[in-house]
């Protein structure tokens, strides 16, 4: 499960750095048709604040995997293994929660404005723009249940139960 994991966040990885490099694409294209023709992509502005937010979406996915999120681990390293394992099945339950809470508001966002039509580009916004949460959601709540199993079975190592990395910038 964890190489299905990995393999799935290096196609994320390829996804978020295709979506910066077409909100690139397209705001440079529409300054310079602004500025030099007095012109412009009708539809830059809308495209890039979506492609933004699925990057932010799956930068997120990406960064959960890898535990990379910011985070305070003063308190758990002080624990003994068990204190840890404690913490760590707690945080990890509120986390499925609201996960559980952000997917259910995507889903009924995304079936709520499915026939909306987007202002500039008449694309689905239910589809294209709230579908960004699903994919976190379900996402997210894949990540959390495999690390959690792996917890609650006794297959993580210490080391795994502080789910806070260490920066680069010490080094």
């Amino acid at each position: 499960m964890a190489k299905i994991l990995d393999l799935y966040c290096e196609v994320l990885k390829a996804a978020v750095a295709l979506c910066l490099a077409a909100m690139v694409v397209l705001v440079f294209s529409n300054v310079v048709l602004r500025y030099a023709f007095n012109s412009g992509i009708a539809i830059s502005e809308e495209l890039s604040r979506w492609l933004l937010v699925w990057l932010t979406f799956l930068g997120a996915i990406v960064a959960l995997r890898q535990h990379a999120h910011l985070g305070v681990d003063t308190l758990v390293r002080a624990l003994s293994p068990r204190g840890r394992r404690v913490c760590f099945v707690t945080s990890y339950v509120l986390m499925l929660y609201a996960d559980w809470l952000l997917t259910l508001g995507s889903a009924k966002q995304a079936i709520l404005t499915f026939g909306d039509a987007a202002p500039a580009s008449g694309i689905s916004v239910g589809l294209f723009f709230y579908s960004s949460g699903l994919v976190f959601g379900i996402s997210a709540a894949i990540i959390l249940a495999y690390d959690l199993f792996r917890v609650v079975t006794g297959a993580a190592s210490e080391e795994d139960l502080i789910a806070v990395k260490e920066s680069d910038e010490h080094t």
